[in-house]
């Protein structure tokens, strides 16, 4: 009896092993879906049924696998036999293959929907709504093109404005043939000025000047402002226009102008770049201040300097720049003493209190001392608290 009761035990455990077997024979399949405009369809599911003759309502399915963002699915454990396999979109079935599945297979089932037969079986309506979309479609895709040659063209360019050799006149060309290609980009334009203005300071730097009559170098500030202007132009005309560029491109303005002795234009620039961005009052009209000394205008540098102050005081610099556009006109009285212009001792002073270690300190310690002045830290900016 013990025998046979362990005979039964071995009869039963060997009949498990090919049920075991069956389980694990299985198919998988992974596949690529695209629309009839030759597009990946980024959303839905590839689903299995075996009943192929029944209504699409009453169908069950036995196996369903996700679409991905690039428009490929994968699926396994299909157990085997003939399959109609449905792309499904919400409650819409877009496209269908059969498919047989053995085990172990390992299938590849792509769905296009650009084939002839897929086409044929379109409506006139649904043909019509597919050629506006691929018309669009390419417009979108030839339009993505153009965009990322642009921005490598501004980042080419931005890199090698930076450099230590810079080739402008590739530059230019670059950026003349970008607006050509997007002119309503502002972007665009104010980067072509920027490579024009470049040019324009590197050789009037070279020719010994900050500003000079030579008529290439005139040209090309002339023609770095009116694609300043066409950039302020577009991007004021744009959906959402920039401040923050306009101010930059009014400030340039500004600099240009001064440099050429269009004195008037130049701070119109100045006043329009602080009336986009009140807060950076102090940073234009300081910088208006360093381009119009610069330019051997000290007069307009001394007013631009006071305004300056005026909008923060903080700063060392419009201060220096006030007392060497005023020092120039010191005169000497008939007891041998310096006389000068009301201002200009006092803004050396808080220059001094300011900024003691600038590199520029002891170039005005110096012409205090020479005019017989005492340094001190007592002065206050017009307009400051006491």
């Amino acid at each position: 009896m013990m025998k046979k009761l362990r005979l039964l035990t071995l009869l039963a455990a060997t009949a498990v092993l090919p049920m075991t077997m069956l389980a694990q024979a299985t198919a998988s399949v992974h596949g690529h879906v695209q629309n009839a405009a030759g597009l990946p369809l980024t959303t839905g599911q590839v689903k299995l049924t075996t009943d192929k003759t029944a209504e699409p309502k009453d169908r069950k399915f036995k196996n369903t696998f996700d679409i991905d963002a690039n428009g490929d699915y994968k699926g396994k454990d299909i157990a085997p036999g003939d399959y109609l396999m449905i792309v499904i979109q919400g409650d819409k079935n877009v496209d269908y293959m059969e498919a047989t599945f053995k085990a172990g297979d390992d299938k590849t089932v792509d769905f296009d929907m650009t084939r002839k037969e897929y086409i044929d079986k379109m409506s006139p309506e649904d043909r019509k709504a597919l050629e506006e979309y691929k018309k669009r479609a390419s417009e979108t895709i030839n339009t993505n093109k153009v965009i990322a040659n642009l921005n490598a063209a501004l980042k080419g360019v931005s890199a090698d404005l930076a450099s230590a050799n810079p080739n402008y006149d590739q530059d230019i060309t670059t950026m003349q043939q970008a607006t050509t290609q997007k002119p309503d980009e502002a972007v665009l334009w104010l980067n072509l000025a920027q490579a024009q203005a470049a040019k324009a300071d590197h050789f009037s730097k070279a020719a010994g000047k900050t500003w000079n009559t030579d008529d290439s170098i005139v040209k090309t500030y002339n023609d770095a402002l009116v694609s300043y202007k066409k950039g302020i132009e577009v991007n004021a005309a744009a959906k959402k226009p920039n401040p923050g560029d306009q101010g930059i491109a009014w400030n340039a303005i500004g600099n240009i102008s001064a440099k050429l002795g269009k004195l008037d234009e130049a701070q119109a620039a100045y006043d329009s770049a602080v009336k986009i961005a009140p807060t950076s009052a102090g940073l234009v009209y300081g910088n208006e201040a360093a381009v119009l000394f610069n330019a051997g205008h000290g007069d307009e540098a001394a007013v631009a300097a006071d305004k300056a102050i005026a909008a923060d005081p903080t700063k060392p610099m419009p201060y220096y720049i006030k007392g060497q556009s005023l020092i120039s006109k010191a005169t000497v009285d008939k007891n041998g003493k310096y006389v000068t212009p009301p201002g200009c001792i006092e803004a050396y002073q808080k220059f001094l209190e300011l900024d003691p270690n600038n590199p520029l300190a002891p170039e005005v310690k110096a012409i205090l001392t020479g005019m017989g002045e005492t340094i001190t830290t007592k002065y206050k900016a017009p307009g400051a608290k006491k």
